[in-house]
């Protein structure tokens, strides 16, 4: 392996380190992004025994806001319910796009890592195809282990660059997809708060709904 990558040059050295940053996003966002973390699907439930039981205190609140993202976006809610549905509705979109942009932390410079490892790659391969004419130049096509050290420079490079691409790209997609369907269930959740303050129907229609 080390002689594998000797052999693919100084052009190595930032993929492998491509890799490694990518790795260890892959792993933080993976730890990060788990459904039950982010909008545990018990919350909005324990928020309405608290409000029918008359027991969200300052104390509550703040626990319900560092508890999950979506007890972030469900405390915004709470706070502003009385000044209004619009109100309401707004404090939860501004709260929500704080959560969605610390979820979508890092995954730029996983996006920006499967679009330049390949590139790394491809210039190693030009490099080593430079090697290899500059020899046949200087020395013809006499000395095999010359033309054969820039052809091997040139395919290691590639093939190490789209290694690291190709699993990269993958994990960016699946971590947007995730993200995604995330918000969709939060923005869920949140609707139920409002119908629940600010419902054409009776609360107690609405109480139901949430417990459902």
């Amino acid at each position: 392996m080390l002689e594998m990558i000797k052999s693919g040059g100084w052009l190595m050295l930032p993929i492998l380190l491509c890799s490694v940053v990518a790795l260890a996003i892959i792993f933080e966002r993976f730890w990060t992004l788990r459904p039950r973390k982010i909008a545990p699907k018990t919350l909005l439930s324990e928020v309405w025994t608290w409000i029918r039981s008359n027991q969200l205190t300052v104390a509550r609140m703040k626990d319900l806001r560092a508890s999950a993202p979506l007890g972030q976006i469900l405390a915004a809610g709470l706070t502003n319910s009385k000044y209004g549905r619009d109100i309401m509705k707004e404090s939860i979109q501004e709260a929500a796009s704080h959560v969605i942009h610390d979820m979508e932390r890092y995954l730029s410079t996983l996006g920006t890592i499967a679009v330049v490892t390949p590139l790394l790659g491809l210039l190693g391969t030009v490099i080593g195809m430079i090697k290899v004419f500059t020899a046949i130049m200087v020395q013809g096509t006499g000395n095999a282990s010359v033309l054969a050290g820039g052809i091997s420079e040139a395919l290691i490079t590639t093939a190490a660059g789209l290694s690291v691409a190709i699993p990269t790209l993958i994990f960016h997609r699946l971590f947007l997809r995730r993200i995604d369907e995330l918000v969709v269930e939060m923005e869920q959740e949140a609707v139920k708060l409002v119908d629940v303050f600010h419902g054409d129907r009776g609360k107690n229609d609405d109480a139901s709904r949430v417990e459902a």
